[in-house]
């Protein structure tokens, strides 16, 4: 449908006030609210991290076309929760503690939003105990951790130290990502995923999805 293709496009290119219009202006026509965020909104956002993942766009472009995304889901929100509309996975994330970047953790937020997932963000310079904390009370499926320094990699390991002394370490699948992470990394403190980008984040979790429904 020329609606969708056009918020599509629309989306790739960051126009946030061009994606509300189309919004509105597909349901005034009549789609449903999960048809317009299946194939208007989630579907350009696979294209951007597709092409982010290439290398064809970068952060700054993925960043503003993220924003197109929250400005049509801002419309569909609401609606999509009268009509019980679930989510595919919730997802937590936070920076370690003693970490104080925020633009990639961010970034990920955004694609896995674009993605269908419901997304919960404890910000930077997150300590063990709040990651225990959110996955006891908001009981994600997913909990991604970010670290962006050598220095800070360790808190990894810790949380999930805490999470196993907690008896919360079954319950949830983590994948951890960030400059100076590794697949090694990952495998040698037991984390579930590795994402090398926020792209590739989106395809881990959803085949951990996969796993947990299986």
């Amino acid at each position: 449908m020329e609606l969708l293709k056009a918020m599509r496009e629309n989306l790739y290119t960051g126009k946030a006030d061009e994606v509300a219009l189309l919004v509105r202006q597909a349901l005034k026509e009549g789609l449903s609210p999960s048809e317009i965020l299946s194939k208007g909104l989630i579907a350009g956002m696979d294209r951007v991290g597709q092409d982010f993942k290439e290398g064809v766009l970068f952060i700054p472009e993925v960043l503003v076309a993220a924003r197109a995304m929250h400005a049509g889901m801002d419309i569909l929100r609401p609606l999509l929760i009268e009509m019980e509309a679930k989510p595919i996975g919730r997802f937590v994330i936070g920076t370690v503690k003693g970490d104080l970047h925020d633009i990639g953790k961010k970034l990920v937020g955004m694609m896995m939003e674009g993605a269908g997932f419901e997304v919960i963000d404890l910000g930077i310079d997150t300590p063990a105990e709040r990651f225990v904390e959110a996955v006891r009370e908001e009981k994600p499926h997913i909990l991604g951790i970010s670290a962006l320094l050598t220095t800070t990699m360790r808190e990894m390991e810790t949380t999930i130290r805490a999470l196993e002394e907690a008896g919360l370490r079954d319950s949830v699948k983590i994948i951890v990502g960030g400059a100076p992470v590794t697949q090694d990394w990952a495998d040698s403190i037991g984390a579930d995923g590795y994402a090398p980008d926020a792209a590739s984040a989106v395809d881990v979790a959803k085949g951990l999805i996969g796993e947990i429904e299986k």
